[in-house]
């Protein structure tokens, strides 16, 4: 098969692997659900087996303690986060009444110094560009709930996702040495060599980053708490859960956190001790919890992984976010493989080494 030939085939490929996403996206979300969980779960499944445990009998425990973890998250936090968070919708627009009166005396003196027309253009152009993107979120949402959180997904999700994952998980290894055996087998080392760094990729973003995001979300939320922060709780375990995407979750917390602060308690210690919290909990992203759990062999921009979510959920709804990161870390292995091959080819190097052989021939004569 030449060169052309094979990028027929891989275009034609993707192209239809799109067009079946898109085509069942009404129903893939439990199977896509089950198979991360499968994902998710499988090093522990290696290790009981790797101890002498069946993999049926490693796969049931397994499976049967996550749901039941999963269930008891969803009867007793869940309520807790939703009744904390509407109480802080319903004083949100209270707390931005105290803080305008906290802090414009503050803002009065600098923009005493600003003229009223720029002040004036300012405005304006901030409204504009925030309503805009309100807009653009809210049209982004409606897509992801619109399309994930309809009452057939839902109950897909609550009664077919188990049963998919416990299938999956069982069988994983089966079906990794199967497709395996189906590869082309002069390119099968290259193949191998990007899913092995797909697969770390995948492994330190999903499992890592979200094993750093659960322990920060309950790391700020016990701490805001502890500082007397209201609605602390549900502030911080937010700030721990956007933090999947780098940088995001962290200013969008502390701008929050400290804004409610600052409505609350005023200038003052308390004010400081909200600030403490989230700089201690950076300092163990930072130097602890990320060096240890994710490496630095995760390959994925935090401006790369923004888009791919967005653009997965406004074009394939839930399903879309859940696939965005997997699709996110597959194009950039495909896009670093590539490069490679480039480098290594005359293609890149064709100039300089006719450069080269010409200054030889001329050196010699």
């Amino acid at each position: 098969m030449t060169l052309r030939q094979q990028a027929r085939f891989w275009l034609i490929f993707v192209v239809g692997f799109f067009f079946l996403i898109w085509l069942f996206s009404s129903i893939l979300l439990p199977f896509v659900a089950g198979m991360a969980i499968a994902y998710f779960l499988d090093p522990l499944a290696d290790k009981l087996e790797a101890r002498g445990t069946s993999r049926v009998i490693a796969t049931s425990i397994i499976t049967v303690l996550f749901f039941l973890v999963f269930i008891l998250v969803m009867l007793l936090v869940v309520p807790m986060i939703g009744s904390q968070l509407a109480g802080f919708l319903e004083r949100f627009p209270g707390y931005v009444d105290t803080l305008r009166t906290n802090v414009a005396p503050y803002l009065q003196s600098v923009l005493d110094r600003v003229a009223p027309e720029t002040l004036q253009s300012v405005s304006d152009a901030i409204k504009g560009q925030s309503a805009n993107a309100l807009k653009w979120v809210g049209n982004v949402l409606s897509e992801v709930l619109s399309g994930g959180l309809a009452l057939l997904n839902f109950l897909s999700l609550l009664f077919i996702t188990p049963v998919v994952s416990f299938y999956l998980l069982r069988d994983w290894d089966k079906i990794v040495a199967k497709v395996d055996s189906y590869l082309p087998r002069r390119s099968a080392k290259d193949i191998r060599q990007c899913v092995s760094e797909i697969d770390e990729t995948l492994a330190g973003f999903v499992r890592g980053q979200a094993t750093v995001c659960i322990l920060l979300g309950l790391f700020y939320g016990l701490g805001l708490t502890l500082a007397g922060l209201e609605f602390g709780f549900v502030i911080g375990l937010m700030t721990g859960l956007v933090s999947f995407v780098p940088y995001f979750g962290m200013i969008a917390g502390f701008a929050v956190g400290m804004g409610v602060a600052l409505a609350q308690f005023g200038f003052g210690l308390d004010l400081g001790l909200v600030a403490i919290v989230f700089l201690i909990g950076q300092v163990l992203e930072g130097n602890f919890l990320t060096p240890k759990l994710v490496g630095d062999k995760v390959g994925l921009h935090a401006v790369w992984v923004m888009f791919a979510l967005l653009a997965g959920g406004a074009v394939f709804g839930l399903l879309g976010v859940m696939l965005a990161v997997p699709v996110a870390a597959v194009i950039g292995v495909l896009v670093r493989y590539g490069l490679r091959q480039y480098l290594d080819s005359r293609l890149y190097d064709h100039g300089s080494g006719a450069s080269n052989g010409a200054g030889a021939d001329s050196e010699s004569q």
